[in-house]
């Protein structure tokens, strides 16, 4: 079985790099881009089984890119894990509401993070 692999989309350097190390830790292979117009174009490069979406980025949202991914046959099976620093029961709803599997709000606790992906990496066959 290959590994998991899973594209981190935020554009703060500090949240992210944070991020890949915890990731890459828990042993998924990793790629980070910073912009929802990167973000689109890393998904039609190479499909990855899980989205690490932030809400706020610079082109296009975290939801728009969700939206896009749950409306493309052959992305919308891809787990989706938003998460926002401005996170309130509003934003979470909305960011379930376009299809995001999991919401997490800013800051988070490294273990509470690691575990939700396990979780939604849990069910995802590879090919």
């Amino acid at each position: 079985m290959s590994e998991k692999t899973v594209l981190l989309v935020e554009d703060e350097d500090n949240i992210a790099l944070a991020l890949e190390h915890l990731i890459g830790r828990a042993g998924y292979r990793l790629r980070r881009v910073a912009t929802g117009n990167a973000a689109l174009s890393a998904l039609a490069e190479d499909r990855p089984d899980l989205v690490v979406l932030d809400v706020m980025l610079p082109e296009c949202s975290g939801y728009e890119i969700c939206q896009m991914i749950r409306s493309d046959a052959r992305l919308k099976d891809i787990k989706v894990l938003m998460m926002t620093a401005g996170g309130g029961e509003v934003e979470r709803r909305k960011g379930l509401a376009v299809g995001a599997d999991a919401f997490m709000t800013k800051p988070f606790a490294t273990a509470d993070l690691t575990a939700q992906i396990g979780e939604l990496l849990a069910g995802v066959e590879h090919d």
